[in-house]
């Protein structure tokens, strides 16, 4: 048991060391202005599609591995369904985000089970005990409007399910089918950033952008399943 213990603890020390190293590569090659000048945007843009177009095949793998990586160590997902669609488009970006997020998802799951799961019990348990036993009524129907439901950030709620003891069929699955309309509707919102900016020499103004169907569509899909999930989640964490 011990050894197993100190196991656990350089393992746990190995994963935070690579999401250390991770985040200083990653800010170091980064700055603010990258993502705040529209022409760096547009001309990677253009390099972006270049590269896409070129070998459509292997920049969907490389973008698929790239997001359960992301998740992996990071463990947010809202920068991702942005990108996957303004590269891809919203039907392949849809694709590749809703599997990469779900593999992504349901491995960190099942290393935080191992880990770090008397911590996350410890920290957790006594905040989410009215949703034990829902879970374990019907647990992959519970666990399907959980993730729809959403309202918890990305990172926390894989690691929740840790709580339930959520079988990973279902973990995985219910991923898939929870996030996907949440998911396509980000995604087509990221395809309509990518036509503004094809379209436009000069960056817009914010209210053109607004009311381009392109982009206020996603948006009311964004309210509506807003709504619906307040809705549900009445109900569901009463």
């Amino acid at each position: 048991m011990k050894n197993e213990n100190k196991l656990k603890i350089v393992l746990g020390i190995i994963y935070l060391s690579i999401l250390t190293g991770f985040l200083l590569l990653f800010f170091s090659h980064f700055s603010f202005e990258d993502f705040s000048s529209f022409q760096l945007i547009k001309n990677n843009r253009d390099k972006l599609n270049d590269l896409k177009n070129s070998n459509l095949l292997i920049t969907s793998i490389l973008f698929f591995i790239g997001v359960i990586i992301w998740v992996m160590l990071l463990g947010f997902g809202a920068p991702v369904f942005l990108v996957g669609g303004f590269v891809f488009g919203k039907w392949i970006g849809t694709l590749l985000i809703v599997f990469g997020l779900s593999v992504g998802a349901t491995l960190l799951y099942v290393t935080v089970n191992y880990f770090f799961k008397d911590f996350i019990e410890k920290k957790f348990s006594h905040r989410f005990s009215n949703l034990t036993d829902k879970f374990k009524k019907n647990e992959f129907t519970f666990f399907l409007i959980y993730r729809f439901v959403g309202g918890i950030p990305f990172f926390i709620s894989n690691i929740l399910p840790t709580l339930f003891n959520v079988k990973i069929k279902n973990f995985f699955f219910g991923t898939i089918i929870g996030m996907t309309p949440q998911l396509f509707v980000g995604a087509s919102l990221g395809a309509g950033l990518n036509k503004i900016i094809e379209n436009n020499e000069e960056p817009p103004e914010i209210i053109d952008i607004i009311f381009t169907s392109d982009i206020y569509i996603p948006i009311i899909g964004m309210i509506v399943l807003l709504l619906v999930g307040l809705l549900i989640k009445k109900n569901f964490y009463k």
